[in-house]
């Protein structure tokens, strides 16, 4: 565990400091943000911030994003002050602990981090022989491939591979590939020099070298363009990178994993993704099954999840009902752990008497998906509602229904609904001539029959 502290509080903060330290954290300082944040660009890295609450936090949550940094902040105050604290919380801080420290909360604090970042909660078989792989070849530093649908768990099996692994103790660094600009992922990666193009106005030193001793985890690789794929593939050979404006190569010493959950082979076919690179990288495999494949998962994650925001917003803990399991069973999930996660921290704050019971758990449609759905989750959820009302209805007549619901839900496109679908767009293309001509309205690219999904 590395934390970084900034602020001093009378020197409350260096006690909290020796605290993490003896429950075995790397601890470092910093007096100022800016000092704070030279010490991140300098690829010392952190897992967890702690900071005064009287330093500009949104400042530092805004600057980050910026820069593209990623760690959980907690805010430290001298006086147990609920304005301060929710000031804190409202600017992007995850907790807010009073000081003088309190030895068993520190060590709380760092246990949850640690936690957060590395468990993995399992029960089916099916997740069971991923683990026993992935645990399998931890110990050795060849390169891994994680597959599986957003939302399975992709990072969480990286971080239990780290964990295991001979490089326990270094740097566990994360970067998503596709939410970074491709003008500004090289430098991401590789690092740049002072001058090296317009506003570096200083080194920056890139996740490789952040990483260095540990491991990288290249998340959702398969949008990295293919200019930058040739010059990673340099790096994994070779162990050595260029920063950007650089006059001399870096050794590096990292392990690497990556993710995606697209089909490589198939992107190496349409010539977006490079074969040498996949051979590189995909020395092991590990492929996560979707949630809907692992039944036995479901429960336990919910049980989890149900616990652990019932802690984090100060609630009691309250039992899953009935009714609510059947309802998380009967669900798809088509996005997943990380749906099943929202939908149960919303089940814990909507939840009223003894139990966790279904109205906490459906949508006001008596869906369980949670929040705003994405198209593919749409299309799903209205494969499921066409699939209850076949009784006395033409094959013909569901086929037209499911095709031109799942184009509403993407707004016209039409290969995002054949994909969807599973047919070809030729196909998509001849059924919505052929509704045209029957009179049938069919949504124009961008548009949709009906709003309000």
């Amino acid at each position: 565990m590395r934390l970084l502290i900034v602020g001093t509080l009378g020197g409350q903060l260096i006690a909290a400091s020796k605290i993490a330290m003896d429950r075995g954290a790397t601890v470092t300082h910093a007096t100022t943000i800016e000092e704070a944040l030279k010490v991140l660009r300098a690829g010392r890295g952190a897992d967890l911030l702690m900071i005064d609450v009287s330093l500009a936090i949104a400042d530092l949550v805004e600057r980050l994003q910026v820069e593209r940094i990623h760690l959980p902040i907690v805010a430290c105050g001298t006086k147990t002050d609920a304005t301060a604290a929710v000031n804190a919380i409202r600017a992007g801080a995850k907790e807010y602990i009073p000081l003088p420290p309190d030895p068993e909360l520190i060590a709380a604090v760092l246990a949850a981090v640690a936690q957060e970042r590395s468990a993995i909660i399992y029960r089916d078989d099916a997740m069971a022989a991923v683990v026993r792989l992935a645990e399998q070849v931890a110990p050795s530093d060849a390169s891994i491939l994680i597959t599986g649908e957003s939302g399975s768990g992709k990072e969480v099996i990286a971080r239990h591979v780290h964990a295991r692994s001979s490089r326990a103790s270094k740097p566990f660094i994360s970067i998503n590939c596709a939410a970074i600009p491709e003008q500004l992922l090289e430098s991401e990666l590789f690092g740049h020099e002072k001058g090296a193009f317009t506003g570096a106005i200083a080194r920056r030193i890139g996740k490789f070298e952040e990483a260095d001793g540990g491991t990288l985890l290249l998340d959702e690789i398969s949008e990295m363009d293919i200019r930058l794929q040739a010059k990673l593939l340099r790096a994994i050979q070779e162990r050595v990178i260029d920063r950007v404006g650089g006059t001399r190569p870096v050794p590096v010493n990292i392990r690497i994993i990556a993710t995606s959950n697209r089909d490589l082979a198939e992107a190496v076919r349409n010539h977006t993704f490079r074969e040498d690179l996949l051979y590189r990288l995909n020395v092991v495999n590990l492929k996560l099954p979707p949630l809907r494949q692992r039944p036995a998962d479901i429960l336990e994650l919910a049980n989890h999840f149900a616990e652990r925001y019932a802690q984090v917003n100060g609630l009691p803990a309250r039992p899953i009902g009935q009714d609510a399991r059947h309802a998380l069973l009967a669900n798809p999930w088509p996005g997943n752990v990380r749906e099943l996660e929202n939908t149960m921290h919303r089940a814990v704050l909507l939840a009223t008497g003894d139990e966790i019971a279904v109205e906490a758990i459906l949508m006001p449609d008596g869906s369980p998906m949670s929040g705003r759905q994405e198209p593919a989750a749409r299309a799903a959820a209205t494969a499921e509602a066409v699939s209850r009302a076949l009784v006395g209805r033409t094959v013909a007549d569901v086929e037209r229904e499911l095709i031109l619901d799942t184009l509403d839900h993407c707004l016209g496109n039409r290969t995002h609904a054949a994909k969807i679908l599973g047919i070809s767009i030729r196909t998509l293309r001849n059924k919505l001539n052929q509704y045209v001509d029957e009179g049938v309205p069919v949504p124009a690219p961008g548009e949709a029959r009906a709003v309000g999904f």
